[in-house]
């Protein structure tokens, strides 16, 4: 289920911290697993916000 009260920044903010304990942490297999289910979760955020901040701007733009 996607977070829609989440903004981009904080979903792009928790996805970074994320990438950075999967690069540096000594993690299992377990807990990969997890944090990779996360950031698919906070990626499916980001791209939609972006999608939907792109729309919107179109639909503004052919307003003017």
């Amino acid at each position: 289920m996607m977070e829609n009260t989440k903004t981009y920044q904080h979903a792009f903010e928790e996805l970074q911290l994320l990438v950075r304990k999967m690069e540096n942490a000594e993690i299992s297999v377990d807990e990969l697993a997890e944090m990779i289910k996360r950031a698919t979760l906070l990626i499916d955020i980001c791209k939609k916000k972006v999608m939907d901040t792109e729309e919107e701007v179109k639909i503004l733009l052919e307003k003017l």
